[in-house]
């Protein structure tokens, strides 16, 4: 069986509350499941119930959808040297896993980027999740690299542009929504880092 088959399979037998759990095993291959068998397998979808759903798209979150692009995930954090606990910290409070989320400001995709950054990062559909994930996490890396680092600048400057916060002294900006954004996605950050 296909595996991006078996995948939907899971999501859609789950109940509404279940959570997707992840292992790969010795040969590579990874496994999905509602009912973990051992202790080899990590929930990686619980946090969407309680914070995906008020993400900064408004957009309706997708449960299913955090295993079903966990792989593109790790890849895309692979490349990119970040942590894939931080990549799916930023998703869950962008989109809440919606692919077809877009913001009132025209921000697009999981990742939710600006039609200038999916151009800046070869992204040529933002509403691609493979392409989004990809340009999110490569932009992601290139703010952890201006800012030494530092993830909550990072955060900031994903949120409200990278010159906000170099004007603001290299500090996170006095916005209502950033000073939220930042904490929020330290918090999920800090979960998903235990659960994966």
């Amino acid at each position: 069986m296909p595996r991006i088959f078996f995948i939907i399979l899971v999501a859609l037998a789950a109940p509404a509350q279940a959570d997707v759990y992840a292992y790969a095993d010795a040969d590579g291959v990874e496994h999905y499941t509602n009912a973990p068998g051992n202790s080899l397998y990590q929930r990686i979808s619980s946090l969407l119930v309680e914070s995906g759903k008020n993400n900064r798209a408004n957009a309706p979150a997708v449960r299913g959808n955090v295993a079903a692009f966990a792989p593109h995930i790790e890849q895309a954090a692979g490349e990119a040297g970040i942590d894939v606990a931080l990549v799916h910290a930023v998703i869950t409070a962008e989109s809440g896993y919606n692919p077809a989320a877009l913001s009132r400001t025209g921000a697009q995709g999981l990742m939710q980027l600006m039609p200038g950054t999916a151009r800046r990062y070869a992204v040529k559909d933002a509403f691609d999740p493979k392409q989004n994930i990809r340009g999110g996490t490569r932009y992601l890396r290139d703010l952890l690299n201006m800012f030494d680092n530092n993830t909550e600048l990072a955060l900031a400057a994903y949120n409200a542009g990278e010159n906000a916060v170099i004007r603001y002294g290299r500090k996170i900006p006095p916005y209502r929504e950033t000073q939220a954004y930042v904490p929020k996605v330290m918090r999920l950050y800090s979960q998903y880092s235990v659960q994966l």
